[in-house]
């Protein structure tokens, strides 16, 4: 049994020696190790840091160009609608002066007709006079002018302009005045009294 005991023991003592070398081994191999595997991990890193860098700049840059992009765009729907509603000032001043030029047009028709009722007896004359001027009073308001009650009517500036001045104590309209809602234009009226 001693000797079963002492082989027992020499192979225990063998496989110690064997663990112990096999210990020193891997110690000195990882030493050997270590320096490139501390160089590997420096290198992964770097590049790790260089990465997020780069994204970050590109995260950066991105966000930039869409701030860019959305002012861009809303620069745009301003052009955009500074254009449409210049288009749509520079109809309505054309019409407008449209309007204000034929103003004169309906005071000319209207003093024929007053013309030809007080010294004509030619009825085609008086019925081709008024139907032209009721022709032209009908297009103008589809064109928005209508005529406001001034004759008579104390001097408003918000509907009255004044074409004509002599001395009168009153402040009163002389003659009719027509007026178009929301035009740049005034309303007309011919013999408006200067206050004293």
């Amino acid at each position: 049994m001693s000797k079963k005991k002492n082989k027992e023991q020499e192979e225990l003592r063998q496989s110690a020696q064997a663990a112990g070398e096999a210990e020193k081994k891997a110690d000195i191999e990882s030493k050997e190790e270590t320096p490139a595997v501390d160089k590997e991990a420096k290198e992964i890193e770097e590049k790790l840091a260089k990465l997020l860098k780069e994204n970050e700049e590109l995260k950066a840059s991105v966000a930039k160009e869409k701030d860019d992009y959305v002012r861009l765009m809303a620069d745009f729907e301003n052009f955009r609608r500074h254009s449409a509603e210049a288009k749509l000032e520079l109809v309505s001043s054309a019409s407008a002066d449209t309007i204000k030029g034929l103003l004169p047009v309906l005071d000319d028709c209207e003093r024929a007709m007053k013309m030809l009722d007080e010294n004509s007896k030619d009825e085609v004359a008086k019925e081709g006079t008024a139907l032209i001027f009721n022709k032209l009073m009908a297009y103008l308001k589809t064109r928005g002018l209508e005529v406001i009650k001034a004759k008579g009517e104390k001097f408003d500036t918000d509907f009255h302009e004044a074409v004509a001045q002599f001395p009168r104590r009153t402040r009163k309209v002389w003659s009719m005045t027509w007026c178009r809602p929301a035009t740049p234009f005034p309303a007309r009226s011919y013999a408006t009294p200067r206050w004293l």
